[in-house]
């Protein structure tokens, strides 16, 4: 078994060479989708161009303010109700003097 894959790779190293003597470069299979395609292209859209420009910090610092924005107003809509659930919790459970 070992001799048969070391022989199937001397043919492979063999066929690369014969191939890239032929050419002059060493080709792959992908080569022919990156020479000379025409590849469609369209203009960017607006928010591709922000995205894409070179001052990009500011785009990343613009989505963790809404981040963090979104978080506290969480925080804060939360503790609200909160507060609602301990008032109406105290106002409806009686005290524990009732007599016993």
């Amino acid at each position: 078994m070992t001799k048969s894959i070391v022989a199937l790779f001397q043919n492979a190293s063999q066929v690369a060479v014969t191939d890239s003597a032929a050419t002059g470069t060493v080709s792959t299979a992908y080569d022919s989708l990156w020479t000379g395609a025409d590849i469609p292209t369209q203009a960017p859209s607006a928010l591709e161009q922000v995205m894409l420009s070179d001052e990009k910090i500011f785009v990343v610092l613009a989505v963790v303010l809404i981040i963090w924005i979104g978080v506290i107003l969480l925080i804060l809509r939360t503790d609200r109700h909160l507060t609602r659930v301990e008032r109406s919790v105290a106002e409806n459970i009686p005290d524990a003097d009732d007599g016993l």
